[in-house]
């Protein structure tokens, strides 16, 4: 089989929440296509895609994983993602490089958060969908009931492919069989919905279908099954069992057959400009004899082999030694080593055609979203990005020891530049530097790496909150700066007022002075003074947002007037504006989603009401397991993995994801303003 052919080509993610079976049944596939000799298992810690140390010692995904096999005569390239809403950047990431994705869904537990945000996201991608319910075997699972949930959570168009059969031991093609045995539902009624949904695709072949009454052959449904897929008006629901191997050949044909090539799929939302409300479509075509273009989904830090650059080729054929420009840059970096990914294995090739996903080494300039090219023609080409999880779990860090503080930022860079949803504050104000990340679990892997790999310890503790300020109303502000002090002097006049904006605007700054009373040299630096006020903060400290800035009028002098003297009358300005405009201190509202036992409900409810929060709903998420959906405020959610283990009995877990800033009570803004010293506007 020639592997370098875009046509024979698959690409897919594995997604779903944690434990439903992802990583085990990526070994399944490997063994069961002769890519492995032996199928590992996550217990024993040797499988192929979790090889990391901490996987390892915690049992499950942290980081997605690279792997391939070859099947009939396709090749598949899958993508094995975490499941846990702490690891969410790694397995969102991942979207952008597949055209298929697998929602793995655990039989036992049903539809968990996970899942819910990768169909959703993949449906937004228009990326084809497919479904794996998983563990049909286990004991106490209700696959009809799973069925219908599936259905009524994502859509009719959900269909069955295949049945299990013999109590989760084997499975029934829909497709080619009419007739058979299962567990459960009539094999002959769901083959002729599944029939009935395809042929609606392709006009003639439903004539041909509705006049004869004969089934088309499996060839003339591959078309119309392509098409209904790529609309997502087809959702096939496959099972299996990763555990025991049954419905894993069936699944592999599914991918083969049916899972469209790079040349079949719906393509990427690429577009050409500075940004995608500026940018215009831009046409990708997967023909290996065009320009490349590439796009870098994945970075690893290596200690070994350095940067890592994980990508997929979209258009045109990287080879060894090719010249690529890493987004806008200029000069060209020469390819040195190509490399094509096996978990933590990695092989040496000649050429990577569109479609396939590859790695090369040791180009500093490749970051995350990073668009590989070889001709000016692409430069400002970028793929429309994709909707990460704001990190809202926050620690302030120090090292242990002094000697490490030097290091501690080059480390902490390169586990930021790995992780969309990892990121790294430093506050002059406290004199802290916080990690933040999606929850304990998430900041914990990250410690526990630069404890082991980079050999750095940290003390922790909980940081500042991230409040905000903003304004409530118009208002005007005026600050002459005059010194004389012998010598030349120094005198700046800026006359402005302040506007709100909408929440989650950010900041505006305009400048409607006419006849040159502020020189347009002075008028960055007046620019200048206003951005570092209203990043000090004015009433409690805190950053000023979502508000306009208008300087409309002003005075210079023509041998006082410095930059110095505008960058004060600027700052000092627009404090005295805000102090006048009813400012306010926000808050960060997270949304929150509690997993706990049925019998815990009213006393997390309770305690969430207790917390200023708000309950916005319940839903059964399998065998008396509750999830509790809620606002709060994140100010009110310190230690509360200890609140959830007493009140679960060490039986609860919980997310979450930021939602909006709201204003804090009263009380707490005189608080935190009464933490702050006056802030002086009076002439030095």
């Amino acid at each position: 089989m020639g592997q370098n052919n875009t046509a024979n080509l698959r690409t897919v993610a594995l997604v779903g929440h944690g434990s439903a079976g992802k990583t085990t049944l990526a070994e399944t596939l490997l063994a069961a296509a002769g890519a492995i000799a032996t199928k590992g298992s996550v217990e024993k810690g040797n499988t192929v895609c979790d090889f990391d140390p901490q996987e390892k010692e915690l049992g499950h995904s942290i980081h997605s994983a690279i792997g391939g096999l070859n099947w009939r005569d396709a090749r598949i390239q899958f993508i094995d993602t975490p499941g846990y809403p702490d690891f969410a950047g790694q397995a969102i990431g991942a979207l952008a490089a597949v055209d298929t994705v697998l929602a793995v869904i655990n039989a036992q537990n049903g539809v968990e958060l996970s899942t819910d945000r990768m169909m959703r996201l993949a449906a937004e991608r228009r990326l084809c969908r497919m479904i794996v319910i998983n563990k049909i075997d286990a004991e106490n699972v209700d696959l009809p009931k799973l069925v219908g949930e599936i259905r009524e959570r994502f859509g009719s168009e959900c269909m069955l492919l295949n049945l299990p059969t013999g109590q989760g031991k084997d499975v029934v093609d829909l497709l080619e069989h009419g007739e058979g045995e299962s567990d459960f539902e009539s094999v002959s009624d769901a083959h002729r919905a599944l029939i009935d949904q395809i042929v609606e695709e392709d006009e003639e072949l439903l004539d041909q279908y509705l006049e004869n009454g004969v089934d088309p052959s499996i060839e003339q449904l591959h078309a119309p099954c392509e098409k209904a897929l790529c609309a997502g008006r087809l959702v096939p629901i496959l099972f299996v069992s990763a555990r025991t191997g049954a419905g894993v050949p069936q699944l592999l044909d599914a991918l083969a057959k049916l899972a469209p090539s790079p040349a079949e799929a719906n393509p990427a939302p690429f577009f050409k400009g500075p940004s995608a409300a500026e940018g215009t479509p831009f046409e990708v075509i997967p023909d290996p004899d065009r320009h490349v273009l590439a796009h870098v989904f994945k970075i690893v830090s290596d200690p070994f082999v350095g940067k890592l650059g994980v990508f997929r080729v979209h258009q045109g054929t990287i080879r060894k030694d090719t010249q690529l420009f890493v987004g806008d840059a200029k000069r060209a970096s020469k390819v040195g080593h190509l490399l094509r990914l096996q978990g933590k294995e990695s092989v040496d090739v000649d050429a990577l055609v569109p479609g396939e996903i590859g790695a090369i080494a040791k180009i500093e300039e490749i970051e995350f979203d990073s668009i590989l090219h070889d001709s000016h023609d692409e430069d400002q080409v970028r793929l429309q990005p994709l909707e990460f999880p704001e990190p809202m779990h926050g620690l302030a860090v120090q090292t242990q020891k002094k000697a490490d503080e030097q290091r501690l930022f080059d480390v902490l860079h390169k586990l930021e530049i790995e992780d969309p949803c990892f990121t790294i504050e430093r506050h002059a104000t406290t004199n802290e530097t916080v990690i933040r990340g999606l929850g304990e679990m998430h900041l914990r892997a990250k410690l526990s790496r630069m404890s082991q790999q980079y050999k750095i310890e940290l003390n922790t503790k909980p940081p500042q909150i991230a409040y905000r300020e903003t304004i409530t109303r118009k208002a005007e502000g005026h600050c002459r700066h005059k010194k004389q002090s012998g010598g030349a002097g120094q005198f700046g006049e800026v006359m402005l007022r302040v506007e709100p904006l909408e929440r989650g605007a950010g900041f505006e700054f305009q400048d409607i002075s006419k006849g040159g009373v502020i020189p347009g040299v002075f008028m960055a630096s007046v620019e200048k003074g206003v951005r570092q006020a209203l990043e000090d903060g004015v009433v409690g400290g805190f950053p000023v947002h979502d508000l306009r800035v208008i300087v409309h009028d002003g005075k210079s002098h023509p041998v006082d007037s410095k930059d110095i003297a505008f960058f004060m009358a600027g700052r000092k300005a627009v404090i005295q504006a805000v102090q006048a405009a009813s400012p306010i201190i926000l808050e960060p509202v997270v949304d929150i989603e509690i997993l706990a036992p049925e019998a815990a409900v009213g006393d997390l409810s309770g305690d969430l009401s207790s917390k200023r929060g708000q309950l916005t709903g319940t839903q059964p998420r399998g065998a008396g397991i509750m999830a509790i959906g809620g606002k709060v405020p994140l100010a009110e959610l310190d230690d509360y993995q200890g609140r959830l283990k007493s009140l679960t009995g060490g039986q609860g877990s919980y997310s979450i994801a930021f939602s909006h800033y709201a204003p804090v009570p009263a009380a707490t803004q005189q608080q935190l303003a009464a933490q702050k010293k006056d802030v002086g506007l009076d002439d030095e």
